[in-house]
Parts: structure tokens; C-alpha cells; sequence
């Protein structure tokens, strides 16, 4: 991740270099593009960080959740310090249209270059890591599920940059071979819907983490099962899960234990259901067990 912020940031110089040679719109937004990249990966850091903090008297659950928190900031610096500004110049482009042939290659060999880092050393490990999270899901149900939001943001924003570039590259050799100067500013605006639309996705996401998210659909399954794997338990009632971080869950549930249950031995069931969920779900770090007569 520091390296991808630093190669961030030289390509971001770099870019906003190349768009005061050509006067491109829309490789000025892809140069603002790559400063919010920039910002993400810190916000990322930060983010990252801070979640590993140990449980405190005023955190009693650990700061996981402050993960969920940096990367919703993440969708809202990628939607101000790149949708918005990409819209702007594409909108100035298109009122104001005006060409400079100059720095035409110059500005292809920098994107050319900003593609090949963002494939190689950022889109194309990420898309490995996620594959392996994916275990034969489809992505949209991987997307939906999936509780690290490192990974989301990596993989949306990764794979954001690389159409951006295409999409700049597009802009401006149309520009150079019709001689419409308005095709850059239409790539700035088509640049600025998509980060628009990432960062929509990455926000709605975080939020449903931050406003407490159950844990997956397969994690919850398992908790069953596993409780349900000792025999002194006749029924569960109610399972109340939260998603503290991307390692851990906070597991709530009701259970019934059968009848005739000695004190020693009611403590010997719960120390086997605590032992049964984490085996069956390593992520469930808090659990609380309340119990119930049998039915």
C-alpha cells in the first residue's frame, strides 16, 4: 500500500505535467484522478492503523469499525477531489473548446505508463486477492458480502483508474484525428461519472458497515451449525451478529439447553459452544451466550 502511494504521487506530478503541455482536460482529471488516489492510500494507512488499536475502557470493542469509517472518506475525497473536478474541466472543454497538438505524445506516453503501473503493480494483485476471496461466488454477491473494505476500495479504484486512462487516451487522440476539440471535454465528463458511480457504490457499502452490518450469510450458517454441534443444546433463538472489522464479528444468540443441567455443567456447555463457533468462524472474537430453559 506505500508503494502504491508513492507511485500514486509521482504519477499524479507527472500527469498534471503532462496536461499543462497539452491543455487536456481530461488528462488535467485524470491528474486530479491520481491525487485522489493519493489520498485514498493514506486514508487507507490511516485507516488500517488505527483499527488494530487493543480494546480500551472507552472502545470496548477494539477500533475496528475506524476502518470502515477512513475508507467511507475514501468515497467521499474520490467523489469531491475527482468527480466534481473532472465534471468542471469536462464542462469547460466543451463550452471552451481549444486544442494544443503539442503535447499530444507526450501526454499518450504518460498514460501509457500510468496504465501499465496501474495493471501490473496495483489492478492485477488486487483482482488475484479478490479471486481468492471470491471462492466461486459471483463478484456482485462477493461485493455485497465482502466485509474488508481495503480490498473493495483497491479493486474499484484500481480498476476506475485503468478505464480512466483509457477513456483520456480515447479523448485525446479523437480530438488529435477529428480535429473536435470537444471529444477531451467529453472524456473529462465520462471520467467524472465514473469516479461518481465509485464512489457512490464504496459509500453506500461503508455505510451499511458503519451502521452495523451483520456478519456474512455463510458465517452465520456456520454459527449455527457449529452451536448446534453440542449436544446439550435443543434449539437456538435469536443470532445477532455485527461486523466489528474485517477479522472480527461480534456474535449475540439465545440457546436452549435441555433440562436437568447442573451449574458445572451448563458453564461446560458454554465454554464448548464459545469453542465450537470460533473454530467453525476464527472472525467471531466476542461472543455472548444467553441462556434458556429448554423447550
Amino acid at each position: 500500500m506505500l508503494l502504491a502511494l508513492i507511485a500514486n504521487g509521482i504519477i499524479a506530478i507527472v500527469k498534471f505535467i503532462a496536461a499543462a503541455v497539452s491543455g487536456s482536460s481530461a488528462m488535467l482529471s485524470e491528474a486530479f484522478h491520481s491525487v485522489a488516489d493519493t489520498g485514498n492510500q493514506v486514508f487507507l494507512l490511516r485507516g488500517t492503523a488505527v483499527s488494530r488499536y487493543a480494546a480500551d475502557a472507552r472502545h470496548p470493542f477494539g477500533r475496528g469499525k475506524e476502518l470502515y469509517f477512513w475508507s467511507f472518506m475514501v468515497a467521499v475525497f474520490l467523489f469531491v477531489g475527482g468527480a466534481v473536478i473532472a465534471f468542471i474541466e469536462g464542462l469547460e472543454q466543451i463550452r471552451h473548446p481549444h486544442e494544443d497538438e503539442a503535447g499530444l505524445v507526450f501526454s499518450l506516453i504518460v498514460l501509457a505508463f500510468a496504465g501499465i503501473f496501474e495493471y501490473f503493480i496495483a489492478f492485477g494483485p488486487a483482482l488475484r486477492v479478490f479471486n481468492r476471496v471470491r471462492s466461486g461466488r459471483s463478484v456482485s454477491a462477493t461485493f455485497r458480502e465482502g466485509k474488508d473494505p481495503a480490498l473493495l476500495v483497491v479493486v474499484f479504484e484500481d480498476s476506475a483508474a485503468l478505464l480512466g486512462v483509457i477513456i483520456a487516451a480515447a479523448g485525446l487522440l479523437l480530438t488529435r484525428y477529428t480535429g473536435w476539440a470537444q471529444w477531451d471535454g467529453i472524456a473529462s465528463l465520462l471520467i467524472s461519472f465514473l469516479l461518481a458511480g465509485v464512489a457512490w457504490f464504496l459509500a453506500y457499502e461503508m455505510k451499511q458497515l458503519l451502521v452495523g452490518e451483520s456478519a456474512s450469510r455463510e458465517d452465520r450458517s456456520a454459527i449455527r451449525a457449529a452451536t448446534l454441534s453440542v449436544k446439550e443444546i435443543s434449539s437456538i433463538g435469536r443470532l445477532l451478529t455485527m461486523q466489528l472489522s474485517p477479522k472480527e464479528v461480534l456474535v449475540n444468540m439465545d440457546v436452549h439447553l435441555d433440562d436437568g443441567l447442573t451449574t458445572d455443567q451448563v458453564e461446560d456447555v458454554i465454554d464448548k459452544i464459545e469453542m465450537a463457533i470460533m473454530e467453525a468462524v476464527p472472525e467471531a472474537t466476542r461472543i455472548f451466550i444467553e441462556l434458556e430453559p429448554g423447550l
